[in-house]
């Protein structure tokens, strides 16, 4: 089993109190430099743009009972080189980084050409750049770089259309990245058909907006392409893709297999996900995984798993337990309270709990329980919690204590 560790960087109150910026990102380095002591192997950090607070007061809110700001890194490439600056092996990961905002995939693939190219400067750095790539999550920060409906049609279709404009994404984004010179003809085009749509009723909407929008073929209707562009090629060139992991934040099957036919990229576990949709996609990837990646394994889908360990000095086991307990129910409540509204119910109803809580033994008999030998875990100390040396002495329990107890050492 591996260890990895995620960040959130969230400037949220926690019983009355936000830290201020600097607070978040100098309790940040403080716990992203003991991961990397405690042996951690890769330091996730979430991506977030533009102010959540503000967002509130749009004619359009997407979460508009959140306090505070989800996140503060919205350049995982700045991040990453003060990271690998003050550390020494953990390697760095974005989790997820939106390749349709901020300039879309073309700029993304080349903001990523260039930091490697720096990066790897140096014959002998072998820790890795693992870039998980989405759409994003909150559809305020794509507006604002222009990812809107261009048409009444893509209005209607846009829940189903978002989709299909991150799958042209991908495309650009993987082919520039292997190094081919490509134009916007090259590129995949969009398809909607009655497949896409959870209902015959949307789909005879879109329809119907397609006729009046003067589309020819309302039964397949190809949309004009989001990215237009004439032939053209990303530097830095000669960058060390040897130092670069690709990682889909999306649990469309189609799409992992798409992706993964340009090149390899691995699939990042979303928060939430039901097991049987985890078991599937290790089977579909078994079959769908680039060649060039090797085997897939297991270990190729790291899974977030929130962590609320009670290993504090002069307690009996019930009461750390009770105690953990008490911190979890206290942390979840809040951030299911902040998220009213943004998640499907049925969803979470379905989901897996994916929180490990307790003591040492505890937590150990959990993850044993619940995870496979071979899983990679994403475990998330800092949720809702600002309290830095608590996060450190939390990343230090689970290092010492629960780890040796999985292993059996």
């Amino acid at each position: 089993m591996k260890y990895d560790i995620f960040f959130s960087i969230s400037q949220t109150p926690v019983d009355g109190v936000t830290p201020s910026e600097s607070e978040m990102f100098h309790n940040f380095f403080e716990q992203v430099k003991a991961a990397d002591d405690l042996g951690y192997g890769t330091a996730w950090v979430a991506e977030s743009h533009l102010s959540t607070e503000v967002q509130k007061q749009t004619s359009q809110p997407v979460v508009p009972h959140w306090q505070g700001e989800i996140g503060l890194n919205t350049d995982i490439f700045q991040l990453a080189t003060h990271i690998f600056a003050c550390t020494k092996n953990i390697h760095v990961g974005s989790a997820v980084m939106n390749i349709v905002c901020n300039g879309g995939p073309i700029a993304a693939a080349e903001r990523i050409a260039t930091f490697l190219a720096l990066h790897g400067m140096s014959a002998s750095e072998r820790r890795r750049l693992c870039i998980g790539f989405s759409a994003g999550r909150f559809q305020f920060m794509n507006r604002a770089y222009g990812i809107v409906p261009r048409d009444e049609m893509e209005k209607i279709a846009w829940p189903a259309l978002r989709g299909q404009v991150f799958a042209e994404a991908c495309n650009i984004f993987l082919r520039l990245l292997s190094g081919e010179t490509i134009s916007s003809d090259d590129v995949q085009t969009t398809t909607l058909t009655r497949a896409n749509f959870r209902s015959d009723e949307h789909w005879a909407a879109v329809q119907e907006a397609a006729t009046h929008c003067g589309y020819p073929d309302i039964d397949a209707i190809t949309v004009p392409n989001r990215w237009q562009f004439e032939t053209l090629k990303i530097i830095p060139q000669d960058f060390r893709r040897d130092l670069l992991e690709l990682v889909i934040g999306s649990h469309d099957p189609a799409l992992q297999v798409a992706v993964n036919q340009l090149r390899p990229v691995k699939v990042f576990n979303l928060s939430i996900t039901r097991p049987e949709v985890i078991d599937a996609t290790h089977a579909r990837m078994a079959e769908a995984f680039h060649a060039d990646g090797g085997p897939w394994q297991r270990e190729h889908m790291p899974r977030t798993v929130m962590v609320f360990i009670n290993e504090q000095p002069g307690l009996t086991p019930e009461q750390r337990i009770a105690a953990a307990q008490a911190e979890a129910r206290k942390a979840l409540g809040a951030y299911w309270t902040a998220l009213q509204g943004t998640l499907d119910p049925k969803k979470v109803d379905q989901a897996a709990n994916n929180a490990i809580i307790g003591d040492a033994p505890t937590i150990a008999a959990q993850i044993r329980a619940r995870f496979h030998t071979d899983e990679r875990l994403m475990l998330w100390f800092d949720f809702f919690n600002h309290d830095s040396e608590r996060v450190i002495h939390n990343m230090t329990a689970f290092a010492q204590k629960v780890v040796p107890l999985i292993e059996g050492k």
